[in-house]
């Protein structure tokens, strides 16, 4: 079985999860697989968008507790391979966010701790109305520590704060609205309406919208005077690309553009 399977149409690549017995958890093999493929496609000129989605009835279900569980064996009680485990999580957290692509989380059925941390983590997200998002591990008595980290950047505090604490799940019209993801769709419309969305940026300049990426997330770490003296730089940068005469000239004359990017 292919952990991550991968399907190219065009310029969008599909990465599907497919551990559906386990609910597509971020076990060791999911993480390796995840972390490869994505290593791959960020050489990929040719890959604009990334959809990320998962196999069966769920789209994560966070960490893969018996494995887990099994760490606690260990001579130090667990310590160094629970150290390892969340290392390579953030690995693969960060790896999607320096990708040059654009990552679109195609979400369904639940995303609960790092599974939500993934929809969290990725550039924009997609779900199926039905869809509930929580970080409950305080439920069994683990605080979803990790999770919060890219939770608490995309949504407000306080609203953070008390999925964190109560365990509860929210729906997907609360998560647009808090701003945990971007669209909601019908169950059967959600891949149709994913791969729209992941069309509609694939047709832009892949050169303008890797750089455009890039200082999203650099910018984000600044204090805003630097933001805006590091921002200008990028847009220099942008200006002088060849493609990005191109685009103005077709604009101004009113016709498509002829990217070589």
């Amino acid at each position: 079985m292919t952990m991550v399977e991968m399907a190219c149409d065009g310029a969008v690549v599909r990465l599907t999860m497919n551990a559906p017995d386990r609910l597509n958890a971020l076990s060791d093999e999911m993480l390796a697989a995840l972390q490869a493929r994505l290593d791959e496609i960020a050489h990929r000129p040719d890959i604009r968008v990334v959809i990320l989605a998962g196999a069966g009835k769920a789209f994560c279900a966070g960490h893969d507790l018996k494995q887990m569980t099994a760490l606690r064996d260990a001579k130090d009680g667990g310590v160094a391979g629970f150290q390892d485990l969340f290392e390579r999580c953030a690995r693969l957290m960060a790896r999607i966010q320096s990708l040059p692509q654009p990552v679109i989380a195609q979400v369904h059925g639940i995303a609960t701790a790092a599974g939500c941390q993934l929809v969290a983590t990725c550039d924009l997200a997609v779900a199926a109305e039905d869809t509930r998002f929580g970080v409950n591990g305080v439920n069994i008595g683990l605080f979803c520590s990790t999770p919060m980290v890219a939770l608490s950047r995309n949504i407000p505090r306080k609203q953070a704060f008390e999925m964190l604490t109560t365990g509860e799940f929210i729906d997907a019209a609360r998560a647009r609205d808090l701003g945990l993801i971007n669209r909601i769709a019908l169950p059967d419309e959600l891949a149709t309406q994913t791969t729209a969305l992941a069309q509609q940026i694939a047709d832009k300049l892949g050169a303008a919208v890797k750089i455009g990426k890039q200082a999203f997330y650099a910018q984000l770490a600044m204090p805003v005077a630097q933001a805006y003296v590091y921002t200008g730089d990028v847009m220099v940068e942008n200006m002088l690309n060849p493609d990005t005469a191109e685009g103005i000239a077709a604009f101004l004359e009113k016709r498509t553009p002829e990217w070589d990017q």
